[in-house]
């Protein structure tokens, strides 16, 4: 759509296509300008880490529905255009856009999330059910987070058996079953799934959350291996000139020095290389997912055990190159003497860094065969065996003699057999686990050494930052809190601030959640975002959990100035707008 002014003179609007040709905009054009404006509002706000507006600086950030009334013309667009929506494109994480998989479909549950209007998302997915029951996909995570778990629970049933595999139901229903802690009934569901969807990686991820809940190591990095991984593909964002300069006035409602973080001097910032050079913290898409269910599994057996368990499963390079490559007569072949040289250490997987894994030793791996092929054998094989896997055999194609059982040759074979090559992808994924696990060691151990010598363990602010990024992706809660404290001594940071929150809300600790928010809800009307969807679902949350009136109170009594404090007030009041539960009275 384009809007051409002639000042002074006339206002002229039309529409232009994909190959450039001027067209007339009709009330169709001008819906889907209205409800995609809608959506990029909700996608596009910040999440009050305050990255989204330091990408784009100097733009304006408004909440486009502030009363009942503008929702209703929301979602009638959206009921208008809903079998248009894959048309939109999806997340990076979905591979096909579909009926239920569009970005339509995400900003639509989104919304109705962030505001707590389940009433309103049920009856629109209601209507649209009966049009088409793939929908009740939707309309069953609706009732679910509305808490209405057993309409949603009938629903799937009804569903699956008219349509048995729809993996959006199937999906549903073992996020659900695992979620309630009956991971043996989803683990039939998301394997059917998986069947259901091979391509899509949604299906295997959620099948590895499942053996990862059920504490099944092995099939949990089998599985991960299987996932399909695509390129992360990021939101459309205005490519803006250079600018010579820029001005950027401060509105006096957000004049405030406790957040100002303009007094970073240039000196103050100079990160070390080895923090910046942390790869993990760039990670988007499938690949930030299938890393933090890596964490995941490294928190809960540490990385010891994790590389056992990965030797036992994966082909290791020495493995492969003992393979191919004859043993000649007297000369010992195993990791361990190889390891022990020095000079050939190997590689995991055939990729050569700075920093070498330990590898297991032979004798280790064939004590280990046994419960591979174990593994091996449970795997259905239309389940966890997909088309592109690779079992590594024998490099010659013509019959050969077999030795006998008791060559121990053979029996490296026959566990070898059973192994699977790793991805080069999650092969990679471990190396900067790595490196995540020995910068965090390096971290904890100088501050414990510094701590008993009674000295201060010093950082600048943006070092801080990524030591708190750093613990919160290793699932290390209180250390990534320390750091972000330490972070806000110094200066205030909205990623900092918003990683106490997160504590605080884990605690329970509804006060420090209130100063937070007052504080992040400012910094954002100082960079002209006058909404942040995850600010507002906070404000809700409280004001569901204490009342209107006590969060009222605790934000009056809180020292800082009315105008600041005015600022939090206008969320509570769009929440009282849309009669959200605990504004009543």
């Amino acid at each position: 759509m384009r809007v051409q002014v002639q000042i002074p003179g006339t206002v002229e609007s039309y529409c232009v296509d994909e190959r450039g040709n001027k067209l007339e905009a009709t009330e169709e054009h001008w819906l889907e300008t209205y409800l995609c404006s809608v959506l990029r509002a909700y996608s596009y706000a910040d999440n009050g880490s305050g990255d989204t507006i330091k990408r784009i600086i100097g733009v304006r950030r408004f909440n486009p529905i502030t009363s009942t009334e503008q929702e209703q013309r929301f979602l009638d667009a959206a009921e208008k255009l809903f079998f248009n929506g894959w048309q939109l494109g999806s997340d990076p994480e979905i591979q096909v856009p579909n009926l239920v998989s569009n970005h339509l479909t995400s900003g639509l549950l989104h919304y109705i999330r962030i505001t707590g209007r389940f009433a309103s998302g049920i009856n629109l997915f209601q209507k649209l059910r009966e049009k088409d029951p793939e929908i009740s996909s939707l309309l069953a995570r609706v009732y679910i987070a509305g808490d209405e778990e057993v309409k949603a629970i009938t629903l799937l049933h009804e569903a699956i058996e008219e349509l048995p595999m729809d993996y959006s139901l199937l999906d549903c229903q073992a996020e659900f079953c695992n979620r309630k802690g009956r991971s043996e009934l989803a683990l039939e569901i998301a394997k059917r799934g998986v069947v259901s969807a091979p391509s899509e990686f949604g299906t295997w991820a959620r099948l590895a959350e499942i053996y990862v809940a059920q504490e099944n190591w092995e099939l949990a990095l089998l599985t991960l291996n299987s996932c399909p991984m695509f390129t992360y593909q990021d939101k459309d964002a205005p490519r803006l000139p250079e600018p010579s300069r820029i001005s950027l006035p401060l509105a006096p409602e957000t004049l405030c020095d406790e957040i100002d973080d303009a007094g970073a001097t240039p000196g103050d910032q100079e990160v070390h290389p080895t923090l910046r050079r942390l790869a993990a913290g760039n990670y988007k898409g499938t690949f930030h997912k299938a890393y933090m269910l890596l964490t995941e599994i490294t928190k809960k057996i540490g990385w010891d055990q994790l590389l056992k368990i990965r030797s036992q499963v994966f082909v290791m390079e020495e493995e492969y190159r003992n393979e191919r490559q004859p043993v000649p007569s007297g000369k010992s072949q195993n990791a361990s003497t190889t390891a022990l040289r020095g000079t050939d250490t190997p590689q995991p997987n055939g990729h050569g860094e700075a920093e070498p894994l330990p590898s297991t030793s032979s004798s280790e791996e064939q004590e280990d065969g046994e419960a591979s092929s174990v593994a091996a054998s449970r795997l259905e094989p239309e389940v966890s065996k997909p088309s592109s896997s690779i079992t590594v055999r024998s490099g010659a194609e013509t019959p050969q003699p077999q030795p006998p059982n008791s060559d121990p040759t053979h029996q490296q074979y026959v566990q070898f057999q059973h192994k699977r090559l790793c991805e080069r992808w999650l092969d990679n994924l471990f190396m900067v686990l790595y490196e995540d696990l020995r910068i965090y060691t390096i971290w904890r151990t100088e501050a414990a050494q510094y701590k008993q010598q009674q000295l201060a363990y010093k950082k600048n602010s943006e070092e801080w930052e990524i030591l708190g990024e750093l613990a919160e992706r290793l699932h290390h809660p209180d250390e990534a809190v320390e750091a972000w404290q330490a972070c806000l001594s110094m200066r205030f940071s909205p990623k900092a601030m918003r990683g106490v929150l997160r504590l605080y809300e884990r605690h329970g600790d509804n006060r420090g959640v209130l100063g937070a928010l007052i504080r992040l809800i400012a910094w954002q009307y100082r960079w002209y975002s006058e909404f942040s969807p995850d600010l507002y679902y906070a404000i809700r949350k409280l004001i569901e959990d204490d009342g209107a009136v006590k969060v009222r109170s605790i934000i009056q009594a809180t020292s800082l100035p009315q105008h600041i404090l005015d600022l939090t007030h206008q969320y509570a009041g769009l929440c009282a707008a849309f009669r959200s539960d605990g504004t009543e009275g």
